[in-house]
């Protein structure tokens, strides 16, 4: 047993860059871990699933501080309370092979799956793994809850994934790329179709949106009327709406300039589950409240 594996030390394993911003990032996406798996572990799920679909090597370097982190898979193991099933996949060999070495050395080690390969193939056969097994009568016990963690280095997230998870009982959190498009916005706009864009938002929507508000209102406030036009996609697909703010969509920050980079988006088919997220916006890593 090697405990180094499974803490914020350096394990000469692969580690994934990030700025100082994603220690704020993972610390709202792990107090909403805790509080899904523990408020609904009692309840007669067949299973409570977490699914990380661009879930690197397992550890970050944070390179303003050189100070290691616990990534998004490796928090899914550290609960208070387990999460009967937890799934995790990467394009990159490299993260696999040592997110494979360090989940090895978890208790829970049992309970994980990964995967390597794009995921926005590879989500297709996985949904329809689970809805198999969904399907198998279980007396006195409801098809299984999932937590989707679906955050991207770039652009990778496609929005046939969000679909095809969306078939499924699946609480969201997502990125919202802002700095991204921010930068692209032109090139993007040049291009007819099959852009980055155009794969993100599940067709090319956003371009009348973008064209429509900054004709009426200039740049200023142009992703807030491409996030309005996520989040209808989102509830055509039976997610509930409650609010649609920066409230509870928290923007990270470049630490030096406060420039914005982006955003976390939630979305869930039940209110509880806006219960949970509003209680974890409401401060973030360092006890600020809403400082977004």
């Amino acid at each position: 047993m090697h405990p180094e594996l499974l803490s914020p030390k350096d394990d000469r394993l692969a580690y994934r860059d990030a700025g100082l911003q994603a220690v704020v990032k993972l610390d709202y996406v792990r107090r909403y871990m805790d509080m899904f798996v523990t408020s609904m572990r009692a309840r007669p799920w067949r299973q409570i699933r977490y699914i990380d679909l661009f879930a690197g090597p397992g550890k970050c370097c944070i390179r303003e501080t050189g100070e290691i982190v616990l990534g998004s898979p490796l928090l899914a193991l550290s609960t208070a309370h387990a999460f009967t099933s937890c799934v995790f996949a990467d394009l990159k060999v490299a993260n696999t092979e040592a997110l494979r070495i360090r989940c090895a050395a978890s208790d829970r080690a049992d309970t994980v799956t990964i995967r390597q390969g794009d995921s926005n193939a590879l989500v297709a056969e996985l949904a329809a793994q689970f809805e198999a097994e969904d399907r198998v009568f279980i007396p006195d016990r409801w098809q299984s809850l999932n937590l989707a963690f679906l955050d991207p280095e770039g652009f990778e997230l496609h929005w046939s994934t969000v679909e095809t998870l969306a078939r499924l009982r699946t609480d969201l959190i997502v990125y919202y790329p802002q700095a991204g498009l921010q930068r692209n916005f032109e090139l993007f706009l040049a291009r007819d179709s099959d852009t980055h864009a155009d794969h993100y938002f599940g067709g090319s929507e956003w371009r009348t949106v973008y064209k429509q508000h900054v004709a009426e209102h200039g740049t200023a406030g142009v992703h807030r009327a491409l996030m309005d036009l996520y989040r209808d996609n989102l509830a055509a697909l039976g997610y509930r709406e409650v609010v649609r703010d920066d409230e509870v969509e928290p923007l990270m920050r470049a630490y030096k300039t406060r420039a914005p980079l982006y955003r976390l988006l939630f979305a869930s088919k039940h209110p509880l589950g806006h219960t949970f997220w509003r209680s974890v916006t409401q401060s973030d890593a360092h006890g600020q409240r809403r400082l977004f």
